[in-house]
């Protein structure tokens, strides 16, 4: 179950890209560079009192943008009680099928499982699958919750876990995020489909060292 993952940084010291929709327009690349500064680049699961919020890509308030989230979904208002951080794919219409209705998109350049990092070739940025909920706060504002979807792992990934980020291919970004698209096991069978190819070239650019 994925931990842990990175926007820039990580074990080639990357600098931080942008080339996906939102990431690009001023307020958002601010946002970014902000989190990244103050969190080394490295997401990790929100605790109740650290806010360490994390980058998140959605269309919930109109236009495609970029907000910062809790990475622990809320059910009443506060973080789950259960495990809430990794979502099964193949569970999705069953157990989240509120929070499939409010879908987002993690920007990441890697992923850690097991101790191992993986990327895709390239150090490619890419965008795994999320689904939302939403948080009322004092004041009117609204906070972000959501939950890393998983899949079956592919290739090397599955040598070190059986499951890893669904990392959605590019031409799914817009109906994953369209808040008009109704979360339904037609539209995940189709991002699961399209997301092996990218799935199967993730690869390990840093391991735990050997014991001895």
């Amino acid at each position: 179950m994925c931990a842990s993952y990175g926007l820039g940084g990580g074990p080639h010291d990357l600098e931080l890209t942008f080339d996906l929709p939102a990431m690009h327009e001023p307020e958002s690349r601010a946002v970014l560079a902000e989190w990244a500064r103050e969190q080394h680049s490295t997401a990790r699961i929100t605790g109740r009192n650290a806010r360490n919020l994390n980058p998140l890509i959605h269309a919930g308030f109109g236009a495609p943008r970029v907000d910062l989230a809790w990475w622990w979904l809320h059910v009443g208002g506060a973080p789950a009680k259960f495990s809430a951080f990794n979502a099964r794919a193949d569970t999705l219409t069953r157990k989240w099928r509120d929070p499939l209705q409010r879908r987002a998109i993690i920007p990441a350049n890697w992923y850690v499982e097991k101790g191992h990092t993986f990327a895709l070739p390239g150090d490619e940025l890419f965008g795994v699958a999320a689904i939302v909920t939403p948080v009322a706060q004092p004041g009117g504002e609204t906070l972000l919750s959501y939950a890393m979807v998983t899949r079956d792992a592919l290739a090397e990934a599955a040598t070190v876990h059986g499951r890893m980020p669904l990392i959605l291919a590019r031409e799914s970004h817009d109906a994953w995020l369209d808040p008009q698209r109704p979360g339904d096991d037609a539209l995940v069978a189709t991002v699961l489909a399209a997301s092996d190819p990218l799935a199967a070239t993730a690869t390990v650019i840093a391991a735990p060292p050997a014991i001895v």
